[in-house]
C-alpha cells in the first residue's frame, strides 16, 4: 500500500463520529505500593518460576483474569549476582507455549529465552545462568513470536537485580526501604472494570495504550519513604507506551543507572523520558518531608508527522472512552498528548534516614572500550511488508517486517562475529516512533536523528528509540547459534508480534 493511500484511509477512520459511553467504575488511587517479593538465584537448585492463571482485582470488585510467575499478576523480584551462576527452573502451568526472556542479561543464545526456546503446557525449562553483567537493573518477560504482547499483557513480566560484589555501591540499597522496585504499566478496563486485551486498528498500527496507569500492578499506589536520600527503579514495562517522568513539585532528582547499569556521573534532572522496556535508576531526596506525586506527561502514541493527524489518541475523534471498533477498539486512550498522568505518590515517614547522606561525584560505571567499527549494517524498520491494512485487521499477523521481510522463525537474517565492533543504523520507513532492542549485548548509542550524543550520559543501553536516523555502536561476546540465535527487533510489543523482527547468530 502506498504511503498516500494509508493516510488517507486513516484519516478517514479518525473522522468517525464521537459518541459519549461512560463506564461504571472509578479507580480509586492511593493504595500502599507493593513491594515485590525476592527471589535470591544463586547456583543451588530449588528456585522455581510456576507460570499459572490467577484472578487480580485491579478495580476493587472486580476480578480481572490474569497471568503470572508464581503469583497471581507479575512475579517475583530475581536477584543475581555477578559471577555465579544462577541455576532457576520455569515451570509452564498455562495451555500455551511460554518463554522466559532475561532481557538485557548478557547470556549465550541458548539461555536467552527467545522464541525459539518456547516450551509448551506442562513442560519446564531450567537453563544455568553464568551471571556475566554489570550491577544493574534489567527485565525478564515471555517472548513467544505473535503472543509477547497478550502474554505480558497478562503479567508474565518481573524486575530483575544483578549485584556486583566487585564494586563499592554507593547509592541507596537497602531493598524496600530506601530502594525500591517501579514497574509501571498501563492497563485498559472495560466498563465493568476487568481488564481487557482487544486490539483496534489503531493499536495495531501504534501500539496498545490504556487507560489506567499501574505500579508494581495497583493503580495509581502511595509510598512511604525515610526523610532521606532514595532509589527508584524504574522499568517501562509497558506494551507500548512513552512515559516523561517528572514530579509535581517540580523538584531536581539524579539519574545514576540506565538500562546496562551505573552512569559515570550523577546527571541532575527534573524529567525522564522511558521508552518500553528502558529501565533506568534515580535518587530522590525527600527530607524536605513534603508529600509528592510521580507524574508524566502523556506524549501521545508517537505516530505519524510526530504528534500529528496521528499521534495523538485524545480529541473530539474519540468515539468512547473504551474507544472505536470494539471494547478497546481503534482509539482506545489514556488522556490526550500533552496532559499529566499520575503515576503514584509518596509521604515521608517517621522512620529515620537510612544510607548515603549525600551522592558521591562519580560512580563505578563499567567501561569496556568497543573501539572502531569493522563494519556496518543498516536496518529499516517497516510498518507494512505487504497488505498493510488486511494485516490490521487481523487478517494477517505478519504485517510489519524489517529490512522487507517479517520474521521467519527458521530464517537467519544476519551473522555477526563474536568480538567484533559493528555500527547498526536503524531507521523507519514512515514518520513512525519505534523502541529498538537487541538481544544478547549492551551498546553505545552514537547518534539519533542525525545528531550526536555523548554516550556517557546516555549509558549503556540495550533499547533505544528510533525517531529518524539512529546509530549505535555494539560487539557481541556470547555465542548464539542457528537454532538459538539473537533477536533485534521494535520492542512495541505490537510491532514485534506483528513481524517487526529478525534474527542473527553471533559465531
Amino acid at each position: 500500500m502506498k504511503r498516500r493511500n494509508f493516510l488517507k484511509i486513516a484519516a478517514a477512520t479518525l473522522a468517525t463520529p464521537a459518541l459519549n459511553i461512560s463506564r461504571a467504575w472509578a479507580a480509586e488511587p492511593g493504595a500502599p505500593l507493593p513491594i515485590p517479593e525476592v527471589m535470591e538465584i544463586g547456583p543451588d537448585a530449588g528456585n522455581t518460576l510456576d507460570a499459572i492463571r490467577g484472578t487480580h482485582e485491579f478495580i476493587a470488585g472486580a476480578p480481572s483474569e490474569t497471568w503470572g510467575y508464581s503469583q497471581d499478576y507479575l512475579g517475583p523480584l530475581l536477584r543475581f549476582r555477578r559471577g555465579r551462576t544462577a541455576n532457576i527452573s520455569v515451570a509452564n502451568r498455562l495451555d500455551e507455549p511460554i518463554t522466559a526472556h532475561w532481557h538485557g542479561m548478557h547470556v549465550p543464545g541458548y539461555l536467552d529465552g527467545g522464541p525459539q526456546l518456547a516450551f509448551g503446557p506442562g513442560e519446564t525449562w531450567a537453563p544455568e545462568l553464568p551471571i556475566d553483567h554489570p550491577a544493574a537493573t534489567l527485565f525478564y518477560h515471555s517472548h513467544v513470536h505473535g503472543r509477547t504482547g497478550p502474554q505480558v499483557y497478562r503479567g508474565l513480566a518481573g524486575m530483575i537485580i544483578i549485584d556486583d560484589p566487585e564494586i563499592d555501591d554507593p547509592l541507596p540499597r537497602n531493598y524496600g526501604v530506601n530502594d525500591f522496585p517501579l514497574i509501571v504499566q498501563d492497563r485498559g478496563f472495560d466498563r465493568s472494570g476487568r481488564m481487557t486485551y482487544n486490539l483496534g486498528m489503531m493499536d495495531r498500527m501504534h501500539g496498545f495504550r490504556g487507560d489506567e496507569i499501574l505500579v508494581n500492578g495497583v493503580i495509581r499506589p502511595k509510598l512511604t519513604v525515610p526523610a532521606g536520600l532514595v532509589r527508584l527503579r524504574i522499568l517501562n514495562a509497558s506494551n507500548s507506551r512513552v512515559y516523561d517522568f517528572r514530579f509535581n513539585d517540580g523538584r531536581q532528582f539524579y539519574q545514576v543507572a540506565s538500562d546496562g547499569g551505573l552512569l559515570n556521573v550523577p546527571l541532575a534532572t527534573t524529567s525522564l523520558q522511558l521508552d518500553g522496556a528502558e529501565r533506568a535508576e534515580i535518587v530522590v531526596n525527600f527530607s524536605d518531608r513534603s508529600p509528592v506525586s510521580l507524574v508524566s506527561h502523556d506524549i501521545g502514541m508517537g505516530g505519524m508527522m510526530n504528534g500529528g493527524m496521528m499521534g495523538d489518541r485524545g480529541g473530539s475523534m474519540m468515539m468512547d472512552d473504551r474507544g472505536m471498533m470494539g471494547d478497546r477498539g481503534m482509539m482506545g486512550m489514556a488522556g490526550n498528548s500533552g496532559t499529566t498522568l499520575d503515576i503514584m505518590s509518596f509521604d515521608v515517614g517517621e522512620t529515620a534516614p537510612v544510607g548515603p547522606a549525600s551522592l558521591p561525584t562519580t560512580l563505578p560505571a563499567d567501561a569496556p572500550e568497543l573501539g572502531d567499527p569493522v563494519r556496518r549494517r543498516d536496518f529499516t524498520l517497516n510498518m507494512h511488508t505487504g497488505g498493510m491494512m488486511r494485516g490490521m485487521m487481523g487478517r494477517d499477523g505478519q504485517m510489519m517486517g524489517i529490512n522487507g521481510e517479517p520474521y521467519i522463525m527458521d530464517r537467519i537474517d544476519e551473522t555477526v562475529r563474536t568480538g567484533e565492533t559493528e555500527l547498526w543504523r536503524i531507521n523507519a520507513d514512515m514518520m513512525m516512533r519505534h523502541t529498538f532492542h537487541v538481544h544478547g549485548t549492551s551498546f553505545r548509542v552514537v547518534s539519533q536523528n542525525g545528531r550526536s550524543v555523548d554516550p556517557a550520559r546516555i549509558g549503556w543501553k540495550d533499547v533505544v528509540r528510533v525517531q529518524g536516523p539512529t546509530e549505535i555502536l555494539l560487539r557481541f561476546d556470547k555465542l548464539a547459534s542457528q537454532e538459538t540465535p539473537f533477536m533485534y527487533h521494535c520492542h512495541i510489543l505490537e510491532h514485534e508480534d506483528a513481524g517487526m523482527m529478525g534474527q542473527f547468530t553471533v559465531t
